[in-house]
């Protein structure tokens, strides 16, 4: 039998706390009434435990989708909300997901609405799977809300994925390439050092060699060094991005960087135009979908202009104006929110931008790894011939040497 812990005032209008043991909240209350206390909060103590328990465990977005699409599938299916979330719980292959849906088919079970009782798992569910949810149930179209947040979840996902996949090969294959330089760095280089001490003096090596001897000896004399200060700023690095300054700065840099500044601000405004869409679709209203969108950005400096558009429209001004002074939209998709503004055709507008931004960023992407991969072997390919060269001119001059 769970506890509850409660807070309540008495008939002298004191607050008190206390803890009760019962098979649910409704029985908790009856118990604390009965004690001739006033509730005003009462909650059941394994929730926090659960918080606990699983907070370092992850619930990716895949399974999120999954669930959320299955939950769909049960309730246009015409299966009772509480045995619904007994089919997910026995399906889900997540143990954190799984545990999360077993508390909330206890909230339910008790009288709490179907999106306070995911809003309370905000942790595992973000801001806008939350918002669409309770639209929907507000709005009673629930399966549809749980169907579309499901599939753009799930779209998410397989783009995140995409994208890992597709930078896989040039960073192993960067990997592989500075491991075979580093080897014969430190392993073949000493071979022919000490050939070349014995027959040569040191004035008499060529200056290429001379560089690649001095550049082990820098390596052998100051890496660990490199190394220490290389972790020490990355973790100082990752400190500041955790202020709002460090991350505004590190945005605004990103967005300058040559070949992929432009990928990075394409995504941006596709995540933006996505979210933005699906929020007003589902009925959420336009102030709070735009906070939501312009939080899930991934960049500060679009979300600021997003934020500014918010004001506007509070004022009763257009969207578009704060967009487009903000300089970071691209002119053509702002002429188009422009448009769909007017017409009252926003929604649809703005997911239909959204698929072609981000197939036009695809595209980018793909050629972006088709351009690399051959840059990466033609760097790994200077680096072991400047070594190769390096070792073979003292031996031409050995030759030489000898010859005459």
């Amino acid at each position: 039998m769970p506890d509850y812990i409660y807070t309540a005032k008495n008939e002298a209008g004191a607050e008190t706390t206390g803890r009760v043991s019962a098979n649910s909240k409704r029985e908790a209350l009856d118990m604390v009434h009965r004690l001739k206390l006033f509730p005003v909060r009462i909650e059941d103590s394994r929730k926090g435990e659960i918080s606990l328990q699983l907070f370092q465990r992850r619930v990716s977005e895949t399974h999120i989708a999954a669930a959320l699409l299955q939950l769909a599938d049960l309730l246009e299916n015409g299966v009772p909300v509480l045995q619904a979330f007994q089919v997910l719980d026995k399906q889900t292959p997540n143990p954190r997901l799984r545990s999360v849906l077993k508390n909330i088919h206890d909230r339910i079970a008790e009288g709490e609405s179907i999106d306070n009782a995911f809003a309370a798992h905000s942790n595992v569910f973000n801001e806008l799977t939350i918002s669409v949810l309770r639209a929907g149930a507000e709005g009673a179209f629930l399966e549809d809300a749980l169907r579309r947040v499901g599939g753009f979840l799930e779209q998410q996902a397989e783009l995140k994925g995409k994208v890992i996949g597709a930078l896989i090969y040039p960073m192993a294959l960067l990997g592989v390439g500075a491991v075979v330089v580093l080897g014969m760095l430190l392993f073949a280089v000493p071979m022919f050092k000490d050939i070349f001490d014995d027959m040569l003096e040191d004035d008499q090596l060529p200056l290429i060699t001379q560089l690649l001897f001095q550049a082990r000896e820098i390596l052998l004399s100051y890496g660990l060094y490199v190394v220490g200060i290389a972790v020490f700023l990355l973790i100082w690095i990752q400190g500041q991005l955790s202020t709002a300054w460090g991350t505004r700065i590190w945005d605004r840099l990103k967005l300058r960087l040559p070949l992929i500044g432009n990928i990075i601000l394409e995504e941006a405004v596709a995540r933006f135009c996505r979210i933005f869409g699906t929020l007003l679709e589902n009925g959420v209203p336009i102030l709070r979908s735009l906070e939501i969108s312009g939080q899930s950005t991934g960049n500060s400096i679009l979300a600021d202009a997003v934020r500014r558009s918010a004001e506007n429209v509070s004022s009763g001004e257009p969207l578009a104006k704060p967009l487009a002074e903000a300089g970071i939209i691209p002119p053509q998709v702002m002429a188009m929110i422009s448009v769909a503004e007017e017409s009252n055709t926003l929604e649809t507008v703005l997911i239909n931008t959204a698929d072609t931004i981000e197939r036009h960023s695809a595209r980018q992407l793909d050629m972006l790894v088709r351009v690399l991969e051959p840059a990466i072997l033609l760097l790994i390919g200077v680096a072991i011939f400047f070594m190769i060269i390096a070792l073979l001119l003292p031996m031409f001059n050995l030759w030489e040497n000898i010859g005459a």
